[in-house]
C-alpha cells in the first residue's frame, strides 16, 4: 500500500524511515485486520479495473486520467461502482476514464490563488498536511519536486488517494495515513510545507505551528489556509460548541492575530497574499459526497451568517518563511 522504501534512497529523510516505516505498517496493519470501514474500501479498490491510461494530465483544473475508450463496458461498471464506495470525495474535481467525479469542492480554486506565489520547487522536499487524496500533490508534481510526502488519517480519503495513485504514477508522491501528531520529528526535513484547511480543526494552533516550524528548513516556505475572521483587530473567534455545524473547530483568528501565532512560532516574511469568502461556486453538495454541503451551514435567510449566528466562511491563504532559529 506504500512505497516507503523509496524514501530510504533520501540524504534527508531516509534517517526517519525505521520509525517512520514501523508507524504507519502498525497503522495497515490495523487497517488490514480489524478495521470494519478499512476492509471494505480494500474490497473497492480489488473492484477497480487493471488497466493502463492512455494518458493523463494533472496540470489542468479538473485532472484527468485516461479516457472512457480505454475501458471495456464491464470494466467502466466495475470503476464507477468502485468511485462510489470511496465516497465522499471532497477535493478534486477529476476525469476518470470519462467518469466526472464532481467533489464537493472545487479545489482548482484554491489552487489558482496559490499557484502563482509557490516559486520552483524543482529538487525540493514537500510535505502536505491533510492532503485527503492527493489532488493538491498531484497538482505540484508538475513542478518536479524530488519527494513529496501527504499525511492523511482520514480512511476515505488514504484510500481515494491510493486509487487514484494506481492511474497516476508519481514515483516521488507519496501519503501515509497518519495525523500530523504521530509523525516523528523530521527535524528540518522539508523545504514547503502545505498546511490548508487544518488549523481551525487543531485545539492548540500554536503548537501546530511550532511542530511545523521544526520540519522545516531554515528558509523554507510554509503555504497556510484556513479559516479567518474578518476585521483589523488581533483577536480569534471561538465558537461555543459549533461553527457552520461543525463541532471540531476552535480558534478562528483575524490575519493580524494569524500574523502574530506564526510570528512568535518562528516564521517571518508573513504574507497574506488572498482573503476569499467561501461560496457555492468553490463547496457545494455533489451526487459524490452524499451529505450536506455549504448551502446547509449558512443562515437561509443571512448567507453571510453560519446557521450558529456566526460570521460566514472567510479564508485566507498565506505564506511564511522558516527563519533561523
Amino acid at each position: 500500500m506504500n512505497r516507503l522504501d523509496d524514501l530510504a534512497r533520501d540524504p534527508v529523510l531516509g534517517p526517519y524511515l525505521p520509525e517512520l516505516a514501523a508507524t504507519v505498517n502498525g497503522r495497515i496493519r490495523g487497517i488490514h485486520g480489524c478495521d470494519k470501514k478499512g476492509v471494505a474500501l480494500l474490497g473497492a479498490l480489488d473492484r477497480l479495473p487493471d488497466v493502463r491510461p492512455s494518458s493523463t494530465d494533472v496540470n489542468q483544473a479538473r485532472i484527468r486520467i485516461g479516457t472512457a475508450d480505454d475501458l471495456a463496458p464491464n470494466q467502466m461498471a466495475s470503476l464507477d461502482a468502485a468511485l462510489g464506495e470511496l465516497k465522499p470525495w471532497r477535493k478534486g474535481p477529476f476525469e476518470i476514464f470519462g467518469i466526472h467525479v464532481d467533489s464537493e469542492w472545487d479545489s482548482s480554486i484554491k489552487w489558482n490563488r496559490l499557484a502563482e506565489h509557490l516559486g520552483s520547487l524543482s529538487g525540493k522536499r514537500v510535505l502536505d498536511i491533510g492532503s485527503n487524496c492527493g489532488y493538491y500533490m498531484f497538482r505540484l508534481a508538475a513542478r518536479q519536486p524530488s519527494v513529496i510526502v501527504g499525511i492523511e488519517p482520514y480512511l476515505n480519503y488514504y484510500f481515494q488517494f491510493l486509487a487514484l495513485s494506481r492511474f497516476l504514477a508519481f514515483s516521488q508522491i507519496h501519503c501515509l495515513p497518519l495525523k500530523l501528531e504521530e509523525m516523528p520529528s523530521m527535524h528540518r526535513c522539508f523545504d514547503m510545507v502545505m498546511c490548508m484547511g487544518i488549523l481551525y480543526h487543531r485545539r492548540s494552533p500554536l503548537d501546530t505551528l511550532l511542530q511545523i516550524h521544526g520540519m522545516m528548513v531554515p528558509g523554507g516556505q510554509l503555504v497556510l489556509e484556513t479559516l479567518v475572521l474578518e476585521g483589523d483587530g488581533e483577536m480569534a473567534l471561538f465558537p461555543q460548541k459549533r461553527y457552520a455545524k461543525m463541532n471540531n473547530i476552535f480558534f478562528i483568528p483575524t490575519v493580524a492575530c494569524l500574523t502574530h501565532w506564526l510570528t512568535r512560532s518562528g516564521f517571518d516574511a508573513i504574507r497574506c497574499v488572498d482573503v476569499s469568502r467561501t461560496t457555492a461556486k468553490e463547496q457545494r453538495k455533489t451526487d459524490w459526497i452524499d451529505s450536506e454541503s455549504l448551502a446547509d451551514f449558512l443562515d437561509p435567510d443571512d448567507p453571510e451568517k453560519t446557521v450558529e449566528g456566526y460570521p460566514g466562511p472567510v479564508r485566507a491563504m498565506i505564506l511564511a518563511t522558516s527563519r533561523h532559529r
